[in-house]
């Protein structure tokens, strides 16, 4: 019986079901992990943060949290949105820890995929920087979808910086009160 039950923990492990919450950026559909994501916010009023790299868009006052929003757009070195909408959303991911909003496009639904389904990336992505963003991508529906990799969008020093950038940010709130 021992046997029985190994080779079902195997096979379930295989095809294990992921839930991933889809976005778009453009007409890109991406997703990520649902367990990383803490909320899901429409565009709310951001706080530009000085000498930030041009990736941050600043900063925002979530229910008293200063927590650092980061265009995925201009992160992933995707084209400038020419036409700026008043419906982009935030999403809000804890990475490692750390509490982190992303600025998309949109967000489209919870996607389940099984594991077994998800490829690494293909090797022209490999060959680029920007491919250590990628986790995978998969089929959903007829359309490619792209995993990414919220633990690899920031370097280290980068998160220093933003983590000092929302430290001073919410001492300069404290202090004009």
């Amino acid at each position: 019986m021992t046997d029985n039950y190994s080779v079902k923990d195997n096979l379930s492990k295989k095809e294990q079901l992921i839930q991933m919450v889809g976005f778009k950026i453009d007409n890109e559909t991406f997703g990520v992990d649902i367990l990383m994501v803490q909320e899901i916010i429409r565009a709310a009023s951001i706080t530009t943060v000085p000498n930030s790299p041009e990736f941050v868009e600043g900063v925002i006052n979530l229910r008293g949290s200063i927590i650092p929003v980061i265009d995925l757009r201009k992160r992933l070195n995707l084209q400038p949105n020419n036409y700026k909408q008043d419906t982009d959303w935030i999403l809000i991911l804890d990475i490692s820890g750390r509490i982190t909003g992303f600025i998309v496009d949109w967000v489209t639904d919870v996607i389940k995929i099984q594991e077994n389904n998800i490829d690494p990336p293909p090797e022209i992505l490999v060959a680029g920087l920007q491919s250590q963003y990628i986790r995978g991508v998969c089929e959903v529906e007829g359309a490619l979808l792209i995993l990414l990799d919220f633990t690899r969008i920031l370097l280290v020093d980068e998160m220093k910086k933003l983590k000092s950038a929302a430290f001073d940010s919410e001492q300069n709130t404290t202090d004009q009160h």
